[in-house]
């Protein structure tokens, strides 16, 4: 079930690798939100000034924030909304994961990213772009359902089991009146990587 862990290559397919080439040309990388643009009604990927609105759960279609996350629990996927209320759900790539990891044993990346307790990272494996949906409760870390790829959310998402060549992008985050905001573009290019 799952693939080996460490550092070993993965040999990827005609096919995967065009896959690749295309995540890594999506028109979502070129126009990531700068912090100083005006939010954009209709740009695809989260944008500065957009909030979260969770997938499922009993807060679906809520903005999301931190209340609404169990503090060392699971993470939950979320959709970028602009100001205006557009979700921005159209690409699987806009999908966010917000996790609540709290200001404890944090990287610096990470608490440069996090607001009240909460960090967000994209929700596709660098491996094969598979949708990382899954908790380890003993690791306390993000896994991808294919291929096991486990991702710290305390540690700038840094791979810590699995084939996946590198983190999962992380997404800074602001609070506004408890509500989580999008305060800057993705760190790392989404999607599945090259190793």
């Amino acid at each position: 079930m799952a693939c080996g862990g460490g550092s070993g290559g993965v040999k990827l397919g005609r096919r995967q690798a065009i896959l690749g080439a295309a995540l890594a040309l999506s028109p979502l990388m070129s126009v990531a939100a700068r912090a100083d643009d005006p939010p954009d009604e209709t740009a695809k990927g989260p944008q500065v000034g957009d909030h979260f609105v969770f997938l499922t759960g009993p807060h679906k279609d809520t903005p999301a924030k931190a209340e609404h996350l169990e503090l060392g629990g699971t993470q939950i996927q979320a959709y970028p909304v602009s100001p205006k209320g557009v979700v921005r759900d159209g690409d699987p790539l806009n999908l966010v994961l917000l996790v609540r990891v709290g200001d404890q044993g944090l990287d610096d990346q990470t608490k440069k990213n996090a607001a009240d307790g909460v960090v967000a990272y994209s929700a596709i494996c660098t491996h094969q772009g598979c949708p990382v949906n899954q908790w380890s409760e003993e690791k306390k870390a993000m896994v991808c359902s294919c291929h096991q790829s486990t991702y710290d959310p305390k540690n700038s998402a840094k791979v810590i089991f699995g084939p996946a060549p590198a983190p999962v992008a992380g997404l800074p985050l602001k609070s506004e009146n408890g509500v989580l905001i999008v305060a800057g573009p993705f760190d790392a290019p989404l999607g599945m990587q090259q190793g």
